[in-house]
């Protein structure tokens, strides 16, 4: 008769698969954030549009302030764009989402 060690009997269920509708689950989830992602990105890319509509329009009447509304703006619209390439450099590409359209 051979009994099997408590460390045995962890060997042998550590050969099971993880659960897939966890995964499947988690995936969804990814997904939903990549849906509501896009919405934040319209909402910013035209907030700075406007913001750089703005700053132009503020230079044209003489305002010093309306170079750092530019400026502003293209952060603000470029952002997505920004983060991304932050998060590339930094080695962290698992964390960058796509947006779904």
């Amino acid at each position: 008769m051979t009994t099997l060690s408590p460390l045995t009997a962890l060997g042998q269920t550590a050969d099971l698969p993880l659960p897939s509708p966890i995964l499947a689950q988690l995936q969804q989830v990814r997904d939903g954030f990549g849906s509501a992602l896009v919405l934040v990105f319209m909402v910013g890319f035209f907030w700075g549009i406007i913001k750089i509509w703005g700053g132009a329009n503020a230079i044209s009447k003489g305002d010093s302030e309306g170079k750092a509304g530019i400026l502003a703006g293209i952060i603000i619209a470029a952002a997505a764009a920004i983060m991304t390439a932050l998060f590339t450099i930094f080695g962290m590409q698992d964390a960058v989402l796509t947006p779904r359209f």
